[in-house]
């Protein structure tokens, strides 16, 4: 199920099924970029830069691998693509490939993993980030813990089973989130992944108005939020690549984002 509807602000959703959720509190460093929201819950999210400082004075072993960038340094962005793979993921692979670019893709389960396994073997294989998008898009805040624990842990066997490890990385359907879903996603290994740049390609199939959308807004460690089941992005693509790069943007998977530091189980980062 395409995504729809993508608000430009993160919010959360109570639901009548569910049992009433404490607010999460700020974070007392002040290190947490948090959002406003409706309703009472507050959601914290956390910055790349955050991230890479508290790994710059963490022990070795808990760092993350930066790669041959350091964006500490670098002034990296994350290329991300949600609710793939589709019949269009091989252009873009193919782009990707040609332009040395690494994406991160938030991959569907339903309709998509298992109807392109391959594609995600291919991703896996020329060095892109496969993460997960649930199973089949349902927003995680309007469904009951069980059904939200299935949403999430399909996907995960069904990428350990094409790649030999499970993802890291979750992005909840619309950004919709909240402490119900961040406690699950601890417990099965998942970091949330919001974003700051989003072209909403779901209303266009102009190419060139997701192009100029998404280099107005891109700054850096801007997370791109864009989807290769729609027909205008794709093409939009090389162009993105080439203005950002003379701009002077180094393009990263999002664990290279964060890297030295590593995004969290259970924690949410915009």
């Amino acid at each position: 199920m395409p995504p729809t509807n993508i608000p430009s602000e993160i919010k959360t959703t109570r639901s009548p099924k569910r049992l009433p959720r404490r607010a999460i509190s700020v974070l007392a460093t002040g290190a947490a970029l948090t959002l406003a929201l409706t309703g009472c819950t507050q959601l914290d999210t956390t910055s790349p830069s955050t991230v890479r400082k508290e790994g710059a004075d963490a022990k070795a072993a808990d760092q993350g691998k930066m790669g041959t960038v350091d964006c500490r340094k670098a002034k990296c962005v994350a290329l991300t693509f949600d609710a793939g793979p589709s019949e269009n993921t091989p252009r873009l692979l193919k782009i990707l490939k040609e332009k040395q670019v690494h994406a991160t893709f938030f991959t569907l389960g339903k309709n998509h993993i298992e109807k392109y396994p391959e594609l995600v073997k291919q991703m896996d294989a020329e060095g892109h980030e496969v993460a997960s998008h649930t199973w089949s898009h349902k927003i995680l805040t309007k469904i009951d813990e069980k059904a939200a624990r299935s949403e999430l842990e399909r996907p995960n066997k069904a990428i350990e089973k094409l790649i030999g490890k499970k993802p890291t990385l979750m992005r909840p359907p619309q950004g919709r989130t909240d402490d119900d879903v961040n406690k699950l996603s601890k417990e099965l290994g998942l970091a949330e992944v919001l974003w700051t740049v989003t072209a909403k390609d779901y209303t266009t199939n102009d190419s060139k108005l997701i192009q100029k959308r998404v280099i107005d807004q891109t700054k850096r460690d801007g997370i791109i939020l864009l989807h290769d089941i729609y027909k205008g992005t794709v093409p939009a693509v090389p162009g993105v690549i080439d203005e950002l790069k003379k701009r002077g943007y180094v393009f990263v998977t999002v664990p290279q984002l964060l890297a030295p530091g590593k995004a969290e189980p259970g924690k949410v980062y915009r």
